[in-house]
């Protein structure tokens, strides 16, 4: 298991959901999370990989501006640490909507909204660089729970930063394949009731127990998993699902 190899050791109570419950309402965190130190190797690493990607990171606003219309830059509300909001900054890997056009807040693989170019973008993650500067701004720390969107948060007032990688985002690294294979019409339902529960419990288990070792393994990882192509779980991997004539799921 991927939090174990990371952790060292196996989660607590992870398959308790009342454990789980109570740990969502009173987030713990270990002594490396809230320390200055891991403040400082946030602010470093960011700071070098702000200057090492300066030009890549200029190409690729340039290449989003020339290859569909709108900003090259994406800005969005998340949820951040004690519940405060914050705009995460990405690169547009999308058409831009519409002023009063309803978007869905989830995008699975084959969302006809990304761009081609945004494709490859999201592909290794590229889209994610300006998210640098999001650390260096106080919002974010390298590693953590992603931020949400204000209706997806679960973790409420986290003593800690969400993170731009974290032990939930690599486990459903391929989450956006998982989405692929569920009705359009049920995709916010599945991911309610089937993949949030289990990012929830792996970001809890992992904030609780992290240390400076396990988030450079995080970070070590997750270099890594932008190279190789993703690969689901079979665990979590769901069978096909459509809504019934009733409206309910179906398998």
């Amino acid at each position: 298991m991927l939090d174990y190899l990371c952790l060292g050791s196996p989660p607590c109570e992870q398959n308790n959901p009342a454990a789980a419950e109570r740990c969502a309402r009173r987030p713990p965190a270990s002594q490396w999370n809230l320390s200055r130190t891991r403040r400082i190797l946030d602010i470093s690493i960011a700071l070098i990989a702000l200057l090492i990607f300066a030009i890549p990171m200029g190409i690729l606003a340039a290449c989003v501006r020339f290859t569909s219309s709108g900003k090259a830059l994406f800005s969005q509300e998340r949820v951040g640490r004690d519940g405060h909001l914050f705009l995460i900054y990405k690169f547009r890997s999308m058409a831009e909507a519409n002023a009063n056009e309803s978007c869905p807040g989830l995008t699975r693989s084959g969302d006809r909204r990304v761009t081609a170019f945004g494709q490859r973008m999201r592909r290794f993650k590229l889209d994610e660089l300006p998210q640098f500067y999001n650390v260096l701004r106080g919002d974010m720390s390298l590693v953590g729970p992603r931020p949400k969107l204000p209706q997806y948060t679960a973790i409420l007032d986290m003593p800690y930063r969400p993170g731009i990688t974290g032990l939930a985002t690599l486990a459903f690294r391929g989450e956006e394949e998982i989405l692929r294979h569920i009705h359009g019409q049920q995709i916010d339902r599945f991911y309610m009731e089937h993949i949030k529960p289990k990012k929830v419990k792996l970001d809890l288990c992992y904030m609780c127990k992290a240390t400076a070792l396990s988030d450079l393994c995080i970070i070590g990882r997750t270099i890594f998993s932008c190279i190789i192509p993703a690969r689901i779980p079979a665990l979590i991997y769901p069978n096909p699902i459509a809504p019934s004539a009733s409206g309910s799921l179906t398998r």
